[in-house]
């Protein structure tokens, strides 16, 4: 397990004023690597590349949160323990698409989903910041948790090598929705890579019913933020 510590993970709550600590691991790491700070807009650096991310105050789901940028530093600084290249993606509440964009400059064909009305935020954040960088162009696809996703998204014609989630349990009343829909993209074959900042009870008593769901280890903590790996149990 890597600590979060040796990630350099230090940030604020709250999308804007993100901090930055570096630590000497192999190298300088930095958790929260926003270079520039706009109303509305950050400028973050992974894989390389500056990343322009546009956030909305119309919804939870369009703003930054920090599970996010713990889950995209993790990726970005691990490339050969979670090797993306040429690898089948769904992210799971894509919100700003920041996670998407990371993978997908990793060299990740990734399916970017979110609820309707956050869609046109997230597919131009996505776009605007992938569009001649990255070998699979991403893609952006409304996807409501829920027990009928056999009818919109089939498991026979829908299998990824990971599925990612970034600060997916908030205080919202469809946990079991989302446990469900994280179990039926969950399949043989597939690595479930969760990040999340626990905030409320209900983090807990999740991740509590994560566990008994999956096989499940803890790839990286630091204080209330943790990143989940997990594997199917059938």
């Amino acid at each position: 397990m890597t600590s979060l510590h040796q990630l350099a993970i230090h940030f604020a709550f709250g999308g804007s004023a993100h901090k930055q600590t570096h630590v000497q691991e192999d190298r300088a790491l930095s958790w929260a690597p926003s270079i520039s700070v706009g109303i509305g807009k950050d400028i973050y650096h992974y894989v390389g590349q500056d990343i322009l991310i546009h956030e909305s105050i119309d919804s939870y789901g369009a703003v930054m949160w920090p599970a996010a940028l713990a889950l995209c530093s993790f990726l970005d600084n691990n490339r050969q323990r979670v090797n993306l290249q040429g690898k089948e993606v769904l992210e799971l509440g894509a919100g700003t698409g920041l996670v998407t964009i990371v993978a997908s400059l990793l060299g990740a064909s990734v399916t970017a989903t979110d609820l309707p009305v956050v869609l046109s935020n997230l597919r131009a954040n996505v776009m605007r910041n992938t569009r001649g960088r990255c070998r699979h162009t991403p893609q952006v696809a409304a996807l409501s948790w829920g027990y009928d996703l056999e009818n919109t998204y089939p498991t026979s014609v829908y299998h990824y090598d990971y599925v990612l989630a970034a600060d997916v349990v908030y205080h919202h009343d469809f946990l079991d929705e989302l446990l469900f829909t994280m179990k039926h993209f969950c399949k043989p074959g597939t690595t479930l890579i969760w990040a999340n900042k626990v905030r409320f009870e209900t983090d807990l008593t999740f991740t509590e019913n994560f566990k008994k769901a999956f096989h499940t280890s803890l790839l990286a903590e630091d204080g209330e933020m943790k990143i989940f790996t997990a594997t199917c149990r059938e």
